[in-house]
């Protein structure tokens, strides 16, 4: 049997290594569009940006590994087409058959239209190591930076770029950073942050357009400022990278639709991580983190063989920012009433909803962090008072 793997991402790597760690014996190719070995994302805007990590950390796995394992790799190798119906890729003159076939395509930044500057040179998104490359030369002390975008992205790059001793200004159109994936609790929580390290959070505020010949030397926003800019980093959201499933007619649903089981509307093929959206809490969800891209993948994984397990996620995000930690466990989406728990610079803002505990961000308590989340997976939601007593100890809610 050929299983054919297309996206060499972390739920790329993670799915052909669990194949063959499960036993499987038969032929695997992973394809992937960028010409380097999978690699690991978040570091990129964080450690590797600072020159803090070097390329061969990296890599998930060595050149190595994949050649001992027997899995074919196709490097800087773009997927032109699906024929579903004799089961094979295109990959411009190059016909790939498969058995089986999975799409870990992942997810690509959303850019700044070219009207409004979007491709003035010294305009850059934070996704693939291409675009670190590029913009590392440009963030040296003294300039001035625009970021564009208050969610994580947006606030990991403007902390980079405060630590490297750039001028920081960052623009968010809501009405706060974070509104769209966090209470204004930890809105305010990183607002001070930044604003202690010198970044200038303008809220409420959006770009009308980038100004500059070729390249950009500033902006002029929403409210009728102009602003001088050396660099801007966009960070503006993520969409799921369709276009392959697309040219195969499968079905999208915000992503590529699956079943519990990670299957696609063709039952030959599956997709996880980034780019897949799959049953979850009575609806459908599509989760953009590493330990989504490896659970969900290695599941399709076992699947793939005939284990037929449903995929339940149990969702967890982090966010460094200075010498800051932010753990998140589940899901805040329908969250009524927020409990604080400590104070400064470690703190936690437990999420409930119908008196159930939905979620917890915590803030350098990675206690807090690990306790929520296990009562988050086993359904548990402790008393609210019981929570914000500071004479609490957490672990005891795990046996009460």
């Amino acid at each position: 049997m050929e299983i054919v793997v297309v996206g060499a991402g972390q739920a790329g790597s993670s799915l052909v290594s669990k194949l063959r760690a499960l036993g499987f014996d038969g032929g695997i190719t992973l394809v992937g569009e960028e010409p380097v070995l999978p690699y690991q994302r978040p570091p990129l805007s964080k450690a590797y940006l600072l020159g803090e990590m070097e390329l061969e950390r990296l890599y998930l796995r060595s050149e190595e590994f994949y050649a001992e394992q027997n899995i074919v790799l196709k490097l800087g190798a773009a997927v032109t087409g699906i024929d579903r119906e004799h089961k094979a890729l295109h990959l411009g003159e190059e016909r790939l058959g498969y058995d089986l076939l999975a799409l870990t395509t992942g997810s690509t930044p959303r850019r700044l239209p070219a009207a409004i500057g979007g491709d003035l040179e010294g305009v850059f998104t934070v996704r693939t190591l291409a675009d670190i490359d590029r913009m590392q030369p440009e963030l040296t002390a003294g300039r001035k930076a625009l970021i564009i975008g208050g969610g994580y992205i947006g606030l990991e790059a403007a902390a980079v770029c405060a630590k490297l001793g750039l001028d920081v200004t960052l623009v968010e159109m809501a009405d706060r950073i974070l509104q769209r994936v966090a209470a204004p609790q930890t809105s305010d929580y990183f607002r001070a942050l930044h604003e202690c390290h010198g970044v200038d959070i303008r809220e409420g505020i959006g770009l009308e357009k980038l100004l500059g010949e070729g390249r950009v030397s500033g902006a002029l926003l929403t409210d009728g400022a102009e602003l001088e800019a050396d660099v801007v980093i966009v960070g503006v959201g993520i969409t799921p990278c369709t276009q392959i499933a697309e040219l195969g007619g499968l079905m999208i649903e915000n992503g590529i639709r699956t079943d519990e089981f990670g299957r696609t509307s063709d039952p030959s093929i599956y997709a996880a991580g980034d780019c897949a959206s799959f049953p979850h809490g009575g609806g459908r969800v599509r989760l953009e983190s590493v330990g989504n891209a490896i659970d969900q993948a290695e599941l399709v994984a076992e699947n793939m063989l005939g284990a037929e397990k449903a995929y339940v996620a149990r969702p967890w995000f982090w966010s460094d920012q200075y010498d800051c930690k932010l753990q998140i466990a589940g899901l805040s989406t329908g969250y009524e009433e927020i409990v604080t728990r400590g104070e400064g610079d470690a703190v936690s803002f437990w999420y409930y909803g119908g008196g159930r505990l939905l979620a917890v961000d915590a803030m350098n308590d990675s206690r807090a962090y690990m306790v929520g989340k296990r009562l988050i997976e086993a359904g548990r939601s402790p008393d609210k008072a019981a929570i914000a007593d500071p004479a609490t100890e957490l672990k005891a809610l795990l046996k009460a």
